[in-house]
């Protein structure tokens, strides 16, 4: 069996799907769905969410989005919420950084909330890991006299 698509094709693929996100432009909640920020990853493609209404919900990662968007701990998501089950719901869609801050902008999202939160976070980790190298030079001085 040969290739089907010749050289270089998933660069290709990658490319189209990056022109797709900036044409979509930015999408807003409608009737039964909510804003919401991750707070834990629980396992086979579920997570805890805290919704802007004031309401934690268990929600699924719908097929479409499971192993082509990763989804974080801190990220904004649009979920649509079930209308059977109040305390659950679907993720519809994950907003990048950029147009998490956007919809801070226009108002849709409240302005208590922290936009990735986590990367700060790891960023304040990895200063520190670079400053503290893990050798005490005091300890080693007492080993080394006694």
């Amino acid at each position: 069996m040969g290739k089907t698509g010749g050289k270089n094709q998933k660069h290709k693929k990658r490319i189209n799907r990056d022109l797709e996100k900036e044409k979509c432009g930015l999408i807003f909640k409608e009737i039964g769905q909510e804003y919401a920020q991750i707070l834990r990853m629980l396992g086979n493609g579920r997570c805890e969410t805290y919704c802007f209404d004031g309401i934690k919900r268990l929600c699924h990662i719908r097929g479409k989005m499971r192993k082509k968007i990763w989804i974080n701990i801190g990220d904004i998501v649009l979920i649509g919420i079930r209308d059977f089950q109040d305390q659950k719901g679907d993720i519809i869609l994950k907003y990048s950084a950029s147009e998490a801050r956007s919809l801070k902008a226009y108002g849709e999202l409240p302005s208590s909330i922290q936009i990735n939160q986590n990367d700060n976070q790891e960023q304040e980790k990895n200063k520190n890991s670079i400053l503290d190298e893990g050798f005490d030079f005091e300890y080693q001085d007492n080993l080394v006299s006694e």
